[in-house]
């Protein structure tokens, strides 16, 4: 039942919207808000739209062998990253040192500089160190990192189901 799942599109596509709404709630925060992202916000939203990427391949080729098990590899890349990158962005919020921060520019790599192809999306403005906003006493990337962490569990988790599913299909 749960290989079956996995092999889904609607597994896929659960993944993909929830993962766009993240995104879209982070611009919300954004622009309707006013709270300016930081370098390590970009950073994360560019972890982020890894695991939409990979959702959206996995919703389009649900079974194709190849292509799935990319989409899943992928996904837990990404959520892995993101909880990295989360992981650091706390450090500098818990931590403020004018030796503990955050670049101003975002560094992405030359082959994909997502700051000039969409700054409405990953152009930072703000300051690492600044809590803007928390819930239950959790900031921003407080929650990211919870979040990263569900994501990257379940990927491994729908990792191993595939693994157990075809050795079963065997």
């Amino acid at each position: 039942m749960l290989y079956a799942f996995s092999r889904s599109r609607f597994a896929w596509a659960l993944l993909t919207a929830g993962s766009l709404a993240l995104l879209l709630i982070a611009l919300f925060f954004q622009y309707v808000k006013g709270y300016h992202p930081c370098v390590m916000c970009v950073y994360q939203r560019a972890a982020l739209t890894g695991v939409i990427f990979a959702g959206l391949v996995g919703w389009l080729m649900p079974r194709h062998g190849l292509f799935s098990n990319l989409a899943l590899l992928g996904w837990l890349a990404a959520s892995y990253q993101g909880f990295r990158l989360a992981e650091e962005h706390v450090g500098y919020q818990l931590n403020p040192s004018p030796f503990n921060q955050c670049s101003s520019f975002a560094e992405f790599p030359a082959w994909a500089p997502l700051d000039r192809w969409l700054p409405a999306l990953f152009h930072p403005t703000g300051d690492c160190a600044d809590v803007d906003w928390s819930l239950l006493g959790w900031s921003m990337p407080q929650w990211l990192m919870g979040i990263f962490a569900v994501l990257a569990v379940l990927a491994a988790f729908f990792i191993l189901v595939r693994l157990v599913g075809v050795r079963r299909e065997a």
